[in-house]
């Protein structure tokens, strides 16, 4: 019946389109590895239209507001004395909304601050449990609820210039995590992020290790708010604990000055996860290594043509056959007077039937630096 399926699959469908944006991007290899996996995924999306655009290659390049998110040594690197970037985003045709805002500034000549949120969110969704009078099977469209289903980042960084090395910076993000299924569920967690930066000559090094500390979600679930099913298969869920393990990124970046005022950088990205086999180039039962490169042209600074690619996977086709694929990004951006205006456009490859469909997300991203 159809009521049926709003029942059993509403509130798990919500919950699984968020999990999806990320853990659609990188699938385990192996079924038999238990490690837990894709655990605050929302937090991997990526933020900032000239990130995106760029493939998310950003760990050795950040260097404005953004970088509280991408590695906060690069707060350090920020063009203007405050600097405050939003961004909104839609996936799947505007099923999931993707939020973010993030403010930095100078504390003195050797240190910076930044504030950075996150919102990745499904709202508005039907809970038709009550649709059907169970004893006279009417149909009452009053009784029918809505909820949301969206996950929250708070980050709290630090930079700090080390006098010891010239061109070495240091940085680090404690963040704050709220998860929320409606009045079914909800979830804390806490960890942090650190990062390194350094430069020479027209040359861009950074580290960023995120969730160093190992980050935990402890999840506690009001049980009073489920209703049970005939379906056998429908249970409760428990109160529990997730935890996400430590990935590492390392980047590297070169500009170059071009003539008539043109000029390229190039940045490369290598991404270690270390929760074991993922669908990357390299993948063990100890790390997966998934590379991430962008190419930013610009005309006198004030003009940027943006591409890259990202998410390398081996899809395998109905007919047996596998073969990488990669996620194209491109983008354009426009800075004036200290207004920064980035939009990407990104590529989901998706199998269909068979055949590659192309679903576009379009991210808009504003940024001002001021004295």
């Amino acid at each position: 019946m159809p009521h049926l399926f709003p029942r059993r699959f509403a509130m798990p469908l919500a919950v699984s389109l968020l999990g999806t944006v990320g853990a659609a991007q990188a699938q385990t290899t192996d079924k038999t590895d238990t490690t837990p996996k894709y655990v605050n995924e929302f937090l991997y999306i990526g933020v900032g239209g000239r990130a995106l655009a760029l493939g998310n290659t950003q760990v050795s390049l950040a260097q404005d507001a953004t970088a509280g998110y991408w590695n906060p040594a690069g707060l350090l690197r920020q063009k203007a004395k405050y600097d405050a970037v939003v961004m909104h985003s839609e996936l799947f045709s505007g099923i999931v909304k993707n939020d973010y805002a993030a403010f930095a500034m100078p504390l003195d000549e050797r240190s910076a601050i930044g504030v950075s949120a996150v919102r990745v969110g499904v709202d508005d969704i039907a809970d038709t449990r009550s649709l059907v009078d169970p004893y006279t099977g009417y149909i009452d469209y009053s009784k029918v609820t809505r909820f949301s289903v969206a996950d929250y980042g708070l980050l709290l960084s630090y930079a700090r210039k080390l006098e010891a090395v010239e061109g070495l910076q240091v940085g680090a993000s404690a963040k704050v995590i709220y998860r929320n299924v409606g009045s079914f569920a909800n979830a804390w967690g806490f960890g942090v992020d650190a990062g390194v930066q350094y430069q020479r000559n027209n040359w861009q090094l950074g580290l960023m290790a995120r969730d160093i500390t190992t980050t935990f979600n402890s999840w506690s679930v009001n049980s009073k708010e489920f209703v049970a099913t005939t379906d056998p298969d429908d249970k409760t869920p428990k109160n529990s604990t997730e935890v996400s393990l430590p990935r590492f990124v390392l980047g590297v970046g070169r500009y170059v000055q071009l003539p008539g005022q043109f000029s390229a950088l190039a940045a490369v990205d290598l991404e270690m996860t270390t929760d074991g086999r993922r669908n990357a180039p390299v993948s063990t039962g100890l790390i997966s290594i998934a590379p991430h490169g962008g190419l930013e042209l610009g005309y006198r600074n004030v003009v940027f043509l943006r591409g890259g690619v990202t998410n390398a996977q081996q899809v395998k086709a109905f007919d047996g056959n596998e073969k990488w694929r990669v996620q194209p990004t491109m983008g354009v951006g426009v800075a004036t007077n200290g207004l920064r205006l980035d939009l990407a456009l990104t590529k989901l490859a998706v199998e269909s039937l068979g055949q590659s469909a192309q679903a576009n997300s379009i991210i808009v991203s504003l940024g001002y630096g001021f004295n």
